[in-house]
């Protein structure tokens, strides 16, 4: 009776122990994040990231039956630490370009997004009716964007006549907005849209002119992508079969409508 409830323990704890490894061993796909571009990407209180691409990494982790773990740094830091392999794909809604593309690879644009220009309520800039007259208004003010982002590329190119102000994070940009040491930002239109409902409210405005990504696909992309390193063409091949998926089965729909209020998922990328 002994020998045989003996056996029993050690068959239990050999069995215990090979699920403590089985757990141990799933595969952790690592997702690098600015943390910093609400309602893409933030940083709650707790260390806990959340978001839309949150959502959207979490969402592939469970299709890919992988543990997510994120890793935050600065936006124009995570393309880099891609190529150096720090982490297995950057989530952080970043535009599919073909610039980004000679350095990296992307999966599938899942979503799509415009950009548009902040500028103080009232100022007459706001009705502009074409980028022609928007950005000639704008010639030798200060205008801030994001650093590393495709709207300083857009701005270098179509305006050299203004000043371009960089920042490492849209709440710098927007805090200097607010001081009136900016006379404008230039962003995607979901992160100045929340600025514009919370501590922008009332003093700045959404200008009427929205720069579309077909503006010019060569700088401002194709969409929003998952930055995948270019060795790794099994994960590629994985996550744009998975994002599909969460497409076409209104995944991607339903984070989107929660964070931004209106669905921003790319369709046509599945076609």
């Amino acid at each position: 009776m002994v020998t045989s409830i003996a056996r029993k323990a050690l068959l239990c704890a050999a069995l215990g122990l090979a699920g403590l490894a089985t757990a141990a061993s799933a595969a952790t796909l690592k997702i690098g994040t600015e943390g910093g571009y609400p309602p893409w990407s933030m940083v709650d209180a707790q260390g806990k990231v959340t978001g839309f691409d949150a959502d959207v990494g979490h969402a592939l982790c469970k299709k890919l039956d992988m543990k997510c773990r994120f890793v935050v740094q600065a936006f124009d830091s995570l393309i880099p630490a891609l190529e150096a392999e720090r982490f297995d794909l950057v989530i952080s809604g970043m535009s599919v370009t073909a610039e980004r593309s000679k350095v990296i690879s992307f999966s599938i644009p899942y979503a799509t997004e415009d950009s548009a220009f902040v500028l103080p309520a009232g100022s007459p800039l706001l009705k502009a009716a074409d980028q022609k007259t928007l950005l000639q208004g704008l010639a030798g003010k200060t205008v801030g964007v994001q650093s590393g982002t495709t709207q300083g590329a857009f701005l270098q190119k179509y305006a050299p006549d203004l000043k371009l102000k960089t920042y490492e994070t849209q709440d710098q940009m927007q805090m200097d907005l607010s001081a009136d040491r900016l006379d404008a930002t230039f962003s995607e239109v979901t992160p100045q849209s929340q600025f514009l409902s919370t501590s922008g409210k009332g003093k700045f405005a959404l200008a009427d002119y929205v720069v579309k990504s077909s503006a010019d696909p060569d700088i401002l992309g194709l969409g929003i992508g998952a930055g995948i390193n270019k060795k790794n063409t099994g994960l590629k091949t994985k996550v744009d079969k998975a994002l599909c998926e969460l497409i076409q089965d209104g995944t991607l729909k339903t984070s989107s409508e929660k964070w931004f209020g209106v669905d921003l998922s790319n369709y046509a990328a599945c076609k």
